[in-house]
């Protein structure tokens, strides 16, 4: 099987604009790829999942990865599936998040001389003079088409700004840079990612002739594969310390059944066959698949180690005979005591049990809390120095947020 055939099998093409030219440059090792990623926070989270495993397996098939930061177009935003416009960041905020990027990207892709590049396009758009803008770009673009982009959709409900409206041009001359000035000849994006990515190819052809091979593909369910990095209070990340590996991998644990197979052929390197042999499996063996998915993925965002450890306090909570000290667990300090004791909902926040006092006070009040197994009366409850000594409590929100709370 080739590696194009390959991406098609794991279901993570959904268009292109060239598939016999894609496939052959694909298969053939000549793609020069690129993949943008917004710097809107410091950790990349399970959202980017699908764009950094399509990276790594295309590197592996010999095509070289650009790995683009969005410096200059965060300072847009973009305004895909957004129905209010996002807020602005500071230039050192977005270096911090890009280099913040850079170091999670290294788990999955090889940088280096002839390897995978990172670029960051404020190097270029942040040097344009508006009116060369207007003259060489924006008589490339028709506003009526514009205007129809999937892109632009919801925000034309509440009002487009100006701002935002200029994001397909910056995303399209994107294309257009990086094809002259570093061999890019193909970009991969998500399907509301599919009106701006036309642009860069229109924008190439418009400017450089018939003839300019540049391609444009689109990943399967990427608006899905966005759903993934969030849970009911937020995003999954890929940074340890907004989520640990155990929390990672009982977010992977708990996916849908009807989900566990398409994650496994999308987001793993296991060979398909060995996927499509779990296609039979039913009931229990369903949940077995479930601990292939979160070992395998835990393993590629935080090492094996790890992975071990987080299944191993898995096996520990839920079955039994797994090793208890791989359970989460934080040390509290007297710093967190007030006259000796913290209350539940200091404690819950101290533990990232919740993300607030007032989430902590809602999750107690719906009954939703144990500590050591059993159910928080109240949110007016305490705990002492002592009660925190030796193994100290088990805490518990919900059905499976285990953690441990020591002194």
């Amino acid at each position: 099987m080739t590696c194009y055939e390959e991406l098609k099998a794991r279901g993570l093409i959904a268009q292109v604009t060239n598939e016999e030219e894609i496939s052959k440059m694909i298969n053939e090792g000549k793609a020069v790829f690129y993949i943008g990623f917004d710097p809107t926070a410091d950790s990349l989270h399970v959202g980017h999942f699908m764009a950094l495993c399509l990276m790594k397996r295309l590197q592996m098939a010999g095509n070289r990865p650009i790995a683009l930061i969005g410096g200059g177009t965060g300072m847009v935003g973009d305004p895909s599936g957004r129905t209010d416009m996002r807020s602005m960041m500071t230039v050192e905020t977005i270096q911090h998040n890009c280099d913040c990027f850079k170091k999670q990207m290294e788990r999955f892709i090889e940088f280096g001389e002839g390897k995978a590049m990172m670029l960051n396009n404020a190097d270029w758009l942040m040097k344009l003079n508006y009116i060369e803008v207007l003259r060489d770009v924006g008589a490339c673009f028709s506003v009526n088409n514009m205007l129809r982009a999937k892109c632009y959709e919801q925000r034309m409900e509440k009002g487009l700004s100006f701002l935002e409206f200029n994001y397909m041009i910056m995303q399209s001359y994107d294309f257009y840079y990086l094809f002259q000035h570093y061999g890019c000849n193909m970009q991969f994006g998500g399907d509301d990612q599919w009106s701006n990515m036309l642009g860069g190819t229109e924008l190439i052809r418009r400017k450089l002739g018939k003839d300019a091979h540049a391609m444009t593909i689109t990943l399967l369910l990427n608006s899905e594969g966005k759903k993934m990095g969030k849970t009911a209070k937020g995003a999954v990340w890929l940074d340890p310390n907004k989520t640990s590996p155990y929390e990672f991998y009982q977010y992977w644990r708990n996916v849908g059944d009807d989900d566990v197979l398409k994650c496994l052929r999308m987001l793993t390197f296991l060979p398909l066959e060995q996927i499509d042999e779990m296609d039979k499996w039913e009931g229990s063996q369903l949940n077995t698949a479930k601990e292939i998915l979160a070992f395998e993925l835990t393993k590629l965002v935080h090492g094996e180690e790890e992975a071990k450890k987080a299944q191993d306090a898995a096996k520990a909570l839920f079955v039994g005979g797994g090793d208890m000290s791989n359970v989460p667990a934080t040390k509290l300090t007297e710093e967190n005591l007030t006259d000796g004791s913290i209350g539940i909902l200091d404690l819950m926040v101290a533990c990232k049990l919740a993300p607030s006092k007032k989430e902590a006070r809602r999750l107690v009040e719906q009954g939703g809390v144990e500590v050591n197994g059993e159910k928080v009366p109240a949110a007016t409850v305490s705990y002492t120095a002592a009660d925190l000594a030796g193994d100290g409590l088990m805490g518990k929100k919900g059905k499976k947020g285990f953690h441990r709370v020591q002194m």
